[in-house]
């Protein structure tokens, strides 16, 4: 039986690690993420093909945990992630919301709530 917390933390360090791979390691087969208001993608594979293109573009990626607040199965929470991409720090503040199956570990849905055009005011099109 694995608690919200452990697996939380265990996404957290493959984000920060860049590490796309391992990112879409912490997830069930079935799993969602969505970027609200975007659709959500399914599976590991979904999860990496989402994530890799910024961990394989910026230098580095911290999403910083200001507030959370942890479920059995659920975890709420309020960051800020950063990106230094070509020498330069973009940081966006967003929630999420991570339902976990204890049993496996896993991640089966993951929610972030972003404001897309604070999003698109920071970053432009850095990211193409």
């Amino acid at each position: 039986m694995t608690n919200a917390r452990d697996v939380v933390e265990r996404f957290l360090a493959a984000v920060g690690a860049g590490d796309p791979d391992a990112a879409a390691a912490c997830f069930a087969p079935d799993a969602t993420y969505a970027n609200m208001p975007h659709p959500p993608v399914v599976g590991p594979a979904g999860v990496r093909g989402m994530l890799a293109p910024i961990l394989d573009r910026a230098e580095y990626v911290e999403w910083e945990i200001v507030t959370a607040s942890y479920a059995e199965t659920r975890a709420w929470l309020e960051r800020v992630d950063r990106f230094r991409i070509d020498g330069r720090e973009y940081a966006i503040e967003c929630n999420g919301v991570v339902e976990i199956d204890p049993a496996s570990g896993l991640i089966t849905a993951f929610r972030d709530y972003v404001d897309l055009g604070l999003w698109r005011a920071r970053l432009g099109d850095v990211l193409g």
